[in-house]
């Protein structure tokens, strides 16, 4: 029997890419947004992907914002990344997806330790660039306000070593962009008895977002958990200190250096029992599901997320990791307010 090799076919062309908006007495398709139908906000409402290249829209009543482009004799408006449209008044921009973090003075950050200099540490923010803590913004054990001398120099590293993780606030920004921070507060300091959290989406994307408070304790069944949301994306989960907020109780606003302790300053985890340990999987998993479901971090929709796990698992009599469709239902629960 003769075998017969045809020639390929040729493949069909990709269809163009329609705008959102083709002009303004046209009615869009349902493969096209609807511009007008966008509420005016700086939150994350659409969820529609645009590509890089993509025409935005060729209406000249809309101007173009951060993530667009248009030629200089043109109206048309064209994304230059991948992301999410937001419309600001007349204003078009495009939310990228995944960007880095843009220190802002006054936010809370949690970072790593990467480098230890003669007065200062290196610290990975999630910044394009490292972070600089300086040798005279922290409190150190034990003391009045001083000057620091050689002796604090020499023993540096026995207040942060390398991969040892902190919790700051950006005290100002160099002319290169990068952060200066400071740990001069109790809130503020090394991180231990806990677990640490990469939350994907800073800058634009579902995570983290500024609240009034990115710190606060969670009652948990095993206990109380602290819950520490850093604005770069960074989430850090712990066991509540019940030595510090002793301190905290016990020292007045004035006396915060005073307060300074070795303790502060020591790497060495305290026990956590399995019902704690247990809670702040939990935590960790509700932020983890947040983050899947396009749903913003903070204090309120973590407490929501905490108490609609508890509900599913009295309802279904079992204790399951909060993933796939008991996350959707999670993520539901918490945008219902429930």
């Amino acid at each position: 029997m003769a075998i017969t090799v045809l020639p390929p076919a040729p493949a069909a062309p990709p269809p163009n890419p329609k705008p959102y908006h083709d002009d303004a007495d046209s009615s869009p398709s349902d493969d096209e947004m609807d511009i007008d139908s966008l509420p005016t906000t700086k939150s994350r409402t659409n969820t529609t992907i645009i590509t890089p290249g993509q025409t935005v829209t060729d209406d000249p009543q809309w101007m173009r914002g951060h993530g667009t482009t248009a030629a200089p004799d043109s109206s048309t408006i064209r994304s230059t990344l991948a992301g999410t449209l937001q419309k600001t008044n007349k204003l078009l921009s495009v939310v990228p997806l995944r960007a880095r973090y843009t220190p802002e003075i006054g936010d809370l950050v949690i970072g790593r330790i990467v480098e230890v200099q003669a007065r200062r540490w290196k610290v990975d923010v999630a910044a394009p660039l490292l972070a600089n803590l300086l040798l005279s913004s922290i409190n150190l054990p034990g003391g009045i306000l001083r000057r620091r001398t050689s002796v604090d120099e020499l023993n540096i590293r026995s207040f942060f070593g390398e991969g040892e993780l902190l919790v700051a606030e950006v005290q100002g920004l160099f002319q290169d962009g990068s952060a200066s921070l400071h740990t001069r507060s109790l809130k503020y300091g090394k991180l231990r008895n806990g677990q640490f959290m990469a939350v994907a989406g800073v800058g634009g994307g579902a995570g983290v977002v500024r609240a009034r408070r990115q710190i606060f304790t969670l009652q948990a069944r095993g206990g109380e958990v602290d819950v520490i949301l850093g604005v770069n994306g960074y989430v850090w989960i712990e066991k509540k200190a019940e030595e510090a907020a002793k301190e905290k109780e016990e020292v007045g606003i004035n006396r915060l250096e005073q307060s300074t302790s070795e303790a502060v300053y020591s790497s060495q985890n305290d026990e956590i029992s399995e019902a704690t340990r247990r809670d702040i999987a939990r935590v960790a998993g509700v932020v983890r599901v947040l983050v899947e479901g396009s749903v913003k971090v903070d204090e309120e929709n973590v407490r929501r997320g905490y108490e609609a796990g508890l509900e599913l698992d009295e309802e279904e009599g079992v204790v399951d990791f909060l993933n796939g469709e008991r996350g959707a239902r999670i993520c539901e629960m918490v945008l219902s307010g429930a």
